[in-house]
């Protein structure tokens, strides 16, 4: 008889490398240069474990993008062709020890109970391995799991508009870098690119790292923010002399308040309110 899995986050080998991925940072925001995922991941997510050999064939299926869905087909073949042919028994056995590594290091309810991006790929992907191992999966399960990953490898990306506004484009410099926002940064990486951003900014990414589970207090922080973003620009104000400029940042002022809705804070909002941050610095500036 036929048997319907659910999905186990303590279990999923892509969620587990997303968490301690996401963990590094924290630690490294905390000035903790010694943080334990590091020593955690490549223990146990090299390319000679069982884990880590999964997980490569989880970001395959997690990053591929095609426009032809015989092509995402094709990929999904192959994977999971891959996927038949790792130790089964050596997988359980380093997932056990990497779980066991996690709870000695840190607490297991704030470590799991966070956001997970495409949550319902990773566990998509999860499943459709899991059937590729077990004889009595669900065959409605797998069908589901198949054509959520299907849909998700033929997504459409969303193009960038074009803009003239100077801070913006000085943001999308450091867009590979934001990828914190979706949670994969290393430690040397970050070091090297976030040493440019001002004090506010940093502060803002560290609040939004070590709150990515706590949604309220992340928004009270970020609406906290605003208040006191619009308290500088307004007061800013008396001290520019140009016309145009003046009124330009009388709009900034009033758009301030988009960032304050919504009872989940968007990674757009976090970007925003870092460029505010900016505009704050060159205000400085000018008056200076």
């Amino acid at each position: 008889m036929s048997q319907r899995v659910r999905h186990s986050k303590i279990k999923n080998t892509g969620i587990l490398f997303e968490l301690l991925s996401r963990q590094i940072t924290v630690d490294v925001m905390n000035d903790n240069a010694k943080s334990k995922s590091v020593e955690i991941l490549k223990k146990f997510f090299n390319e000679g474990t069982e884990l880590g050999k999964e997980n490569q064939l989880y970001q395959v299926l997690l990053k591929e993008n095609y426009n032809s869905p015989r092509k995402a087909e094709k990929l999904l073949e192959v994977v999971l062709k891959s996927r038949e042919k790792l130790q089964n028994k050596k997988l359980r056995t380093e997932k056990y020890n990497l779980i066991k590594k996690i709870k000695e290091n840190y607490k297991v309810e704030d470590f799991f109970n966070v956001r997970i991006p495409n949550y319902k790929v990773y566990a998509s992907i999860y499943k459709s391995f899991l059937a590729e191992t077990t004889p009595v999966f669900d065959p409605a399960d797998e069908v589901n799991s198949t054509f959520t990953i299907m849909e998700h490898i033929t997504r459409n990306k969303t193009k960038p508009r074009n803009t003239d506004n100077k801070t913006l484009a000085e943001f999308k410099k450091e867009d590979t870098d934001l990828r914190l926002l979706s949670y994969q940064l290393m430690v040397d990486n970050f070091n090297g690119k976030y040493k440019t951003l001002n004090s506010m900014q940093r502060n803002l990414l560290k609040e939004y790292v070590n709150n990515i589970s706590n949604t309220n207090s992340l928004r009270e922080f970020i609406n906290g923010e605003v208040k006191k973003v619009k308290e500088i620009l307004t007061k800013s104000l008396p001290k520019i002399t140009d016309k145009i400029t003046k009124i330009k940042l009388k709009e900034s002022i009033a758009q301030a308040d988009t960032l304050t809705k919504g009872k989940i804070v968007r990674d757009k909002q976090v970007v925003s309110l870092m460029r505010y941050y900016s505009l704050i610095g060159e205000l400085r500036n000018v008056v200076k």
